[in-house]
């Protein structure tokens, strides 16, 4: 599972030269038939990451003090839900956190700052504020600036360490018409 994310990022390389057309957002299912649930309650979530074989849910929050004011140290706060088990809240644990779904970040300006996967860092995303006054990750999918709402990455065998991933699948909005946008990379 931990190097599953290094795999998908390595596909967002590909992003120029192997991309699948873009499909409507479908309810998405596990390969083992089990639908996909949606985060809900979230204010801050920024984005969310799934992939198979189970609902387990990767969720990157906004991280504000208790006045409101973002954490600089930490701007975004990075966590489990369990659907699987009951749809708990759990910490990323540490191999997790530091090789796959942990995010590198780095102060850019005032209200800006450049983020990248720990497991792949030649990508980079953009959180800042919007026109709307609130924090929000950008990402470019199908070569248009969005707002990243989800990742979903499809596995099919391989093993733990080295999945087979037979795509990953970006959805966001785009920025310039608020349109729904989603992009699919084949490895």
């Amino acid at each position: 599972m931990e190097r599953l994310l290094f795999y998908f990022l390595a596909l967002m390389v590909l992003v120029g030269t192997s991309v699948l057309p873009a499909f409507s957002q479908e309810t998405l299912k596990t390969n083992k038939g089990q639908e996909l649930p949606t985060p809900k309650g979230i204010a801050n979530m920024l984005f969310y990451v799934q992939r198979d074989p189970n609902t387990n849910t990767i969720v990157y929050e906004l991280n504000l003090d208790s006045k409101g004011g973002l954490v600089e140290a930490e701007p975004v706060k990075i966590y489990w839900i369990r659907y699987a088990d009951g749809g708990n809240r759990q910490d990323l644990n540490f191999i997790q956190r530091k090789f796959a779904y942990g995010l590198n970040v780095r102060k850019i300006s005032a209200d800006k700052y450049e983020l990248n996967f720990v497991a792949y860092g030649k990508r980079a995303f953009t959180l800042q504020k919007g026109p709307d006054g609130r924090f929000h990750v950008y990402a470019p999918v199908n070569k248009k600036q969005a707002v990243l709402d989800r990742v979903f990455v499809r596995i099919e065998g391989g093993s733990f360490w080295v999945p087979n991933v037979v795509y990953a699948e970006f959805k966001g909005r785009e920025t310039a018409t608020g349109k729904e946008i989603v992009e699919r990379f084949k490895p």
